[in-house]
């Protein structure tokens, strides 16, 4: 009697699933040994990936930047496949901090300087965080690097950096601020508000709608790649393209989505019934498989979803040390808004004026000022930026987390299109042409992603929330059963999960996804005790 060859299904066809994939189908022998697959829920590959169009510009839907490009395998790939030179226009973002407006709420431009002190205060802030070497001398820094050391217990990051900016203000408190032509801002209230404009960027960063919500602890455990970050010229599905394209066509299959994830635990060996496969996947068309192997790549808010007992992803459910983590740590939302400008502000150089929009920073009065105008939409106001994709681009970009991003969602174009329109001409000087000869501008188009109601998702990508930790993200990385070495186990490393929320240091990035798809991989190719890198 011939054995069967061992079957691995890979669930999602992402970054983490097709590098699994790619290594698996790659490595030498192993063609010949596993029958091998790939399961995708929706209609296209790439998953959080997805390079688009929008007015003749190329854009990032998803994933946008290769997180520092010294070591990144994303940037090696983009270096070998030749995407980072395009001729057509793509969203690079040059300069989008190099030289931006800052603007407050009123139509108020402010000085560089006002706002360099608040930003050189929460850069330092975030690198006392992030457990980096902060060479400055000074009585502010000093005192930072003090609160930092002493540290410790559940505090949050959002906790952390308030605490910094009080520290500020008793430094400082005798320092007279300049605020002439800034209209009903106090010199605290613009200090807050620029604070808070980072804050709101750093959401973006994290996808914590809070960070309040956000570990403080965590964070130094966070890696980043040395270098420059950077945009994928050619798209960043010509990275995922790039890992499909040596595998034969047949082996990924879209419109497959998984709803429930047999397989047999230790004390329940029910291998017998699904005719010797440890695994049975459920499809939503009442198709089934089978499985020895099965890697769940799936966002962790499908995760979230799928443990929940109204759902039941798993069966049987998963154990207390997988379930614990799954929900203690934290899954944002982050959606972007894409705005093209129009055609007729081309018309508007008057009188030197000129039409190009800039990168905009926006200041926004706190929740508790009476100065607040009335019409700005609640859901722009924790909105930090707001520019265009590349130099002179008429595509405009601007980031939302948290509820905003959910709101965002739900609204229709007009609605969106007259939200910004109201709150571009209240921060931008109320005439024809600020002293930065920047008009009053106009738009015609928007589109933006909706990450947070797609059911294949559910959200952008993970964070350390306050009360897990990064030991979470490991624990969210063991198989099952996972004892692979263990004699009593009949069927061992049945489900496999990757994903960048099983990454404890490259968590939330597409990198992170690419490191954990080669993990699983070389997991099972070590199991097998084929060649594995």
């Amino acid at each position: 009697m011939v054995s069967k060859k061992p079957r691995i299904v890979i669930i999602g066809a992402g970054m983490a699933g097709l590098t699994a994939a790619n290594k698996l189908y790659t490595t030498t022998t192993s063609k010949e040994l596993f029958e091998l697959s790939v399961v995708e829920g929706g209609t296209r590959i790439g998953g959080r990936i997805n390079s688009s169009e929008f007015c003749g510009d190329r854009i990032e839907l998803g994933a946008t930047w290769i997180h520092g490009i010294g070591g990144s395998p994303i940037h090696k790939i983009a270096q070998e496949i030749n995407s980072l030179k395009s001729e057509q226009p793509w969203e690079c973002m040059e300069g989008i901090l190099e030289d931006p407006l800052t603007v407050a709420e009123g139509g108020y431009e402010l000085n560089p300087s006002f706002v360099e002190s608040i930003s050189s205060l929460f850069t330092n802030l975030m690198d006392l965080a992030q457990g980096k070497v902060i060479d400055e001398d000074g009585e502010i820094v000093v005192r930072l690097k003090q609160a930092a050391a002493v540290t410790a217990g559940n505090l949050s990051v959002g906790s952390f950096l308030r605490q910094g900016l009080d520290a500020y203000w008793r430094i400082t408190k005798d320092e007279k601020l300049d605020v002439n032509g800034v209209g009903n801002w106090s010199g605290k209230s613009l200090q807050e508000a620029i604070f808070a404009m980072h804050e709101n960027t750093q959401r973006t960063f994290t996808s914590a709608c809070n960070l309040h919500t956000l570990d403080y602890n965590a964070e130094s455990e966070y890696e980043m790649f040395p270098g420059e970050e950077i945009t994928i010229a050619k798209g960043y599905l010509s990275v995922i393209q790039s890992l499909t394209s040596v595998l034969p066509a047949g082996l990924i299959q879209l419109g497959r989505k998984v709803v429930k994830i047999e397989w047999q635990t230790e004390t329940k060996k029910n291998v017998e019934i699904n005719n010797g496969w440890p695994v049975k996947l459920h499809f939503s068309d009442g198709s089934t498989m089978y499985a020895d192997h099965v890697i769940v790549t799936v966002s962790l808010g499908v995760l979230k979803q799928g443990i929940r007992q109204d759902y039941g992803l798993f069966s049987p459910s998963l154990p207390s040390f997988k379930t614990g983590a799954i929900s203690r740590l934290g899954y944002g939302v982050v959606d972007k808004m894409f705005l093209q400008l129009s055609s007729s502000n081309d018309d508007q150089e008057i009188n030197g004026c000129n039409p190009k929009f800039p990168s905009l920073q926006m200041v926004f009065h706190q929740s508790d000022s009476n100065f607040r105008h009335p019409k700005i939409p609640w859901w722009i106001r924790r909105t930090s930026s707001l520019s265009p994709i590349y130099s002179n681009s008429r595509v405009l970009l601007s980031w939302l987390a948290g509820k905003e991003a959910l709101h965002l969602e739900s609204l229709n174009d007009e609605e969106i299109l007259n939200g910004v329109s109201t709150t571009v001409s209240n921060l931008l000087p109320h005439n024809l042409c600020n002293s930065a000869g920047v008009p009053q501008p106009k738009f015609d188009k928007v589109l933006r992603t909706k990450w947070g109601t797609d059911p294949l998702f559910l959200g952008s990508y993970s964070y350390v929330a306050v009360g897990s930790s990064c030991d979470d993200l490991d624990s969210l990385a063991e198989p099952l059963p996972n004892d692979s070495s263990s004699s009593s186990l009949s069927s061992p490393l049945q489900i496999l999960f990757a994903g960048e929320a099983t990454h404890r240091t490259h968590y939330s990035t597409t990198h992170g996804a690419y490191f954990s798809g080669l993990r699983e991989a070389n997991r099972l190719l070590k199991h097998y005790n084929c060649v594995g890198v």
